[in-house]
């Protein structure tokens, strides 16, 4: 098959938004965009997804809160961030200057304190989409995160929707039973998409001092490790929602984008890629381009969900 000399389409839809092509970032590794600014061309990007907000500043966890492991790496950051109203004033000017699309990720400890922050957010002029973290402790109910009980990913998600027009896209922990059971809750209750997978729980021991490599003793576990887990939950998810599906997890390269891809998701966002390659959302990005002429593929979507079953 002779490769396409065409520019193959790259645009998708996720839900009512629209955008250049399926590579997006992960909350948490790309900052508040400016950090980036100097590797990558932002206009590139399908969408820029900052790190996590909250009502309120937070300081994070003290240090050490980053571990490597085995083809992965742990992170107990604890959400630092400059709080969402310091967000609107200082950061998304500069984000605005760009036709990408911008996303917020929010978070809260209450329902309550997602739907405040949502509506901030919604008043502000530049954003294209609000992604909602559900992985955080609802300090109500005993600290149990969100994202473990569809009753109370159902509230956050009816919280968030209600309190603004932007897209609201869900974004689902891997550290449950069934995740697609949480994806169907989130999107009865509301969700324009879902994305996934957040980091699996993890941990790591220092065998000469006995003790926990990091300060907050368990953190979450991206990289490579991760990947065939999110792959997996991803096409379930796929398959038992009709919402759009972004999916992450352990994507470092141009064909673990495209495995995506092909079992259904519409986008992907890149994370830890970007922490060993400040380049990687663009290597990416052009690994997909490339395989598409080279398979005569005119147009993204004549690619997405069409894994074949043995």
């Amino acid at each position: 098959m002779r490769p396409s000399s065409l520019q193959p389409s790259l645009s998708v839809d996720i839900g009512p938004l629209s955008l250049r092509n399926p590579v997006m970032t992960a909350s948490g590794t790309f900052g508040y965009g400016e950090e980036y600014a100097p590797f990558v061309d932002l206009n590139r990007l399908g969408a820029l997804i900052v790190k996590g907000l909250s009502l309120e500043p937070r300081a994070g966890n003290p240090p050490p809160r980053l571990a490597e492991t085995p083809s992965g790496l742990l992170n107990a950051v604890g959400l630092q961030n400059i709080g969402v109203k310091a967000f609107v004033k200082e950061k998304l000017p500069f984000l605005k200057e760009y036709s990408t699309a911008i996303i917020a990720n929010i978070f809260g400890e209450t329902v309550d304190e997602y739907g405040k922050v949502a509506e901030i957010l919604g008043m502000a002029d530049g954003l294209s989409a609000l992604e909602v973290n559900i992985s955080c402790p609802n300090v109500k109910k005993g600290g149990i995160a969100f994202g473990s009980s569809p009753e109370m990913a159902a509230e956050v998600t009816k919280r968030v929707r209600e309190a603004t027009d932007l897209p609201v896209i869900m974004k689902l922990s891997p550290n449950v039973t069934d995740i697609s059971h949480i994806a169907e809750s989130v999107e009865s209750a509301g969700a324009d998409a879902v994305s996934l997978i957040n980091t699996l729980a993890g941990m790591a021991v220092d065998v000469e001092h006995r003790k926990p490599v990091l300060y907050n003793v368990t953190g979450g576990l991206s990289g490579p490790a991760i990947k065939p887990v999110a792959l997996r939950m991803v096409w379930q998810v796929v398959n038992r929602v009709n919402i759009p599906v972004i999916g992450l997890g352990g994507i470092m390269c141009p064909n673990d984008a495209l495995e995506f891809l092909i079992v259904g998701a519409r986008a992907v966002e890149v994370g830890t890629a970007s922490f060993l390659n400040p380049h990687a959302t663009m290597n990416i990005l052009e690994g997909i381009e490339t395989y598409l002429r080279e398979h005569s593929i005119s147009d993204i979507g004549d690619l997405i969900g069409t894994l074949e079953r043995p």
